[in-house]
């Protein structure tokens, strides 16, 4: 079984699977990535827990290309049923190096025709490559983007409260990503067939990161992760369990920066976590 190789091997058979995703999808080059972001990778490695420093994974560079190595025809990918939580880890540095791969592929994605057309880019995620807690939103909006990063707006400047100013950790010390890659126009909510489209990416990216604990903001990332048609309001004041990770579900930020109201129940939800994690709370 894969589980049973080494993480080298295992890393090796995932970068040969995208890279072949990434030729029929038409692109011939990937970035590589400067010295200076090469350098937070290795502040990265260090930090195993999240109540110790570490840092952003890189973003791809887009300065130097290098052509794709010749093709090496993949082994078919098999159905894990095994949890995410009982496979091995890849270390930190594989982490950065598949992610990349997988960002690289999100960016050349046009599943959904129209989203493709209107959006800027693409927003994949950002944060620490070893994270212990993963929160996870809908989509990205306007400010994420023309930026590129999920969590930058009105909404994300909350988000960053809750965590720093909560949680009492930086907000590079987690990993923040969106269950859809592009933009709705007019920022509504994410169709079925294009959170369909995006499950893939949502999905490869948690098997990467193998995080603890999971914060889904919203209606949105709960229901399309835990495969769910419960309200929020349901969901919220209990662990879920998705493939052995445990999963909060919480208000999204720009629910709460509408219902004020609400924000006292979402630090409640944040308490839990924070008591489940071993923190101490104010």
């Amino acid at each position: 079984m894969d589980d049973q190789l080494p993480p080298a091997i295992r890393l090796r058979k995932v970068l040969q699977q995208r890279l072949e995703s990434l030729r029929r999808a038409g692109v011939t080059h990937l970035p590589r990535q400067s010295a200076s972001a090469g350098k937070a990778v290795e502040v990265a490695t260090a930090s195993p827990s999240i109540t110790t420093a570490a840092a952003t994974a890189p973003p791809v560079a887009p300065a130097i290309h290098e052509p794709l190595p010749p093709t090496i025809e993949p082994p078919a990918p098999q159905p894990g049923e095994q949890d995410i939580a009982e496979r091995p880890s890849l270390p930190p540095l594989d982490r950065v190096a598949a992610l990349r791969v997988l960002q690289t592929e999100v960016a050349a994605c046009t599943c959904c025709a129209n989203l493709a057309k209107t959006r800027t880019q693409t927003v994949f995620g950002v944060g620490n490559p070893h994270p212990r807690i993963v929160f996870m939103g809908e989509a990205p909006g306007y400010d994420e983007d023309k930026q590129g990063e999920p969590f930058v707006g009105a909404a994300g400047q909350l988000l960053t409260k809750i965590i720093e100013s909560g949680m009492g950790i930086r907000r590079d010390e987690v990993y923040i990503l969106n269950t859809l890659k592009c933009r709705p126009p007019n920022n509504r909510n994410p169709e079925p067939d294009e959170v369909a489209n995006c499950r893939g990416f949502f999905e490869q990216q948690l098997d990467i990161l193998r995080p603890e604990y999971l914060v889904c903001l919203g209606a949105v990332a709960a229901q399309n992760l835990l495969e769910t048609k419960q309200s929020v309001g349901k969901l919220r004041g209990q662990f879920h369990d998705y493939r052995g990770i445990k999963v909060l579900v919480t208000y999204h930020p720009a629910y709460l920066l509408r219902n004020p109201d609400d924000k006292r129940k979402t630090w409640d939800d944040i308490k839990m976590l924070m008591r489940d994690m071993g923190m101490d709370v104010k």
